[in-house]
């Protein structure tokens, strides 16, 4: 991996895009899709989709985020853009 590539969070504010903006879209779609999960598996999730150490502060705020949009998502009803976290998730 190149130099370019590892400097998180830097290339994501170039784009406008903040830490706190990135774990929170990324939680609520893994909520849409996997709600109800318990804290080791949205632990495991945010690693997997957040791999750069610099990503690894924002941790809790991913999880609270997650259970949140848990909260607010109702268990009823299909998911059309599963293919978003999958995507994410690869």
């Amino acid at each position: 991996m190149s130099e370019y590539e590892m400097n998180y969070p830097a290339i994501c504010e170039e784009v406008g895009l903040g830490c706190e903006e990135c774990t929170t879209s990324s939680a609520r779609e893994v909520a849409r899709v996997c709600k109800g999960l318990r804290g080791k598996a949205v632990a495991q999730l945010f690693v997997q989709i957040h791999s750069y150490p610099a990503c690894a502060r924002m941790h809790g705020h991913f999880s609270a985020a997650y259970r949140a949009a848990s909260e607010e998502i109702p268990r009823k009803g299909a998911v059309p853009e599963i293919g978003l976290v999958i995507a994410a998730v690869a």
